[in-house]
């Protein structure tokens, strides 16, 4: 909610003028508008009905097995950007939901204090200096970046999802998690439709600036903050 909220403002402060980050925007425009079509016409209705019919403990359990699926790839994400402490939490977190947490439908590793650190390829990029790019919008995928799109087959490929060799299960397992992760945005995009905003715009600004705040600094740029900036003389 605090992000939809200071998307809220940005949306108010920025409306639909030219954003420097959209030079597509014209072409990403017409794909907002098709995006929003196919979940107007199926996704929210599909999502809609899951949510009524299917009691809140199986929902839960459905996010927790999906979101300890993306542990895995955390895991690895997170040791390419060395950051080991993170790698280890996401390394803990699969490994005790998976095996006490009944493959991952509950969520153990939270209860005992262990941190989720949510990372992929694009974020990956980043990391090492790789800059985001124009903003893109994908048919049917929704928002991204040239770099996010590019670490898109990485992403599929590394996730333990994109390695089931049964093409049923896989899509069953993928279609299953779009409906999910669209449960998950009911609230929000009911939020946007009622209030009197571009929500292009809005949907553009948020989604940049939380995956820029999702980047972890490499270690060289944080040694290079003075920590005594700021503060007074000792003989203040």
């Amino acid at each position: 909610m605090a992000v939809i909220g200071l998307g809220l403002l940005a949306g108010c402060a920025t409306g639909p003028a030219a954003n420097p980050d959209d030079p597509y925007e014209s072409f990403n425009r017409n794909m907002y508008s098709f995006n929003d079509g196919v979940d107007k016409a199926i996704l929210k209705p599909v999502a809609t009905a899951y949510h009524n019919v299917t009691p809140k403990p199986v929902r839960t359990g459905v996010s927790n097995f999906f979101a300890n699926l993306s542990d895995a790839w955390s895991f690895v994400n997170n040791l390419l950007q060395g950051r080991g402490a993170q790698a280890m939490d996401s390394m803990v977190r699969f490994n005790v939901n998976t095996v006490f947490g009944l493959g991952g439908l509950l969520d153990i590793a939270t209860e005992m204090g262990v941190q989720r650190h949510k990372q992929d390829f694009g974020l990956t990029l980043g990391h090492w200096g790789v800059q985001t790019g124009p903003y893109l919008v994908l048919p049917f995928l929704g928002p991204s970046t040239v770099r996010d799109t590019v670490a898109l087959p990485v992403d599929f490929y590394g996730s333990l999802t994109g390695n089931i060799n049964d093409v049923a299960w896989r899509n069953s397992l993928y279609g299953l998690h779009i409906v999910e992760k669209r449960d998950a945005l009911l609230d929000t995009s009911d939020l946007l439709e009622a209030a009197a905003l571009d929500r292009y715009s809005f949907t553009r600004d948020v989604y940049l600036q939380v995956r820029q705040q999702r980047i972890a600094p490499r270690k060289s740029e944080v040694d290079k903050f003075d920590e005594d900036a700021g503060k007074l003389p000792d003989d203040y």
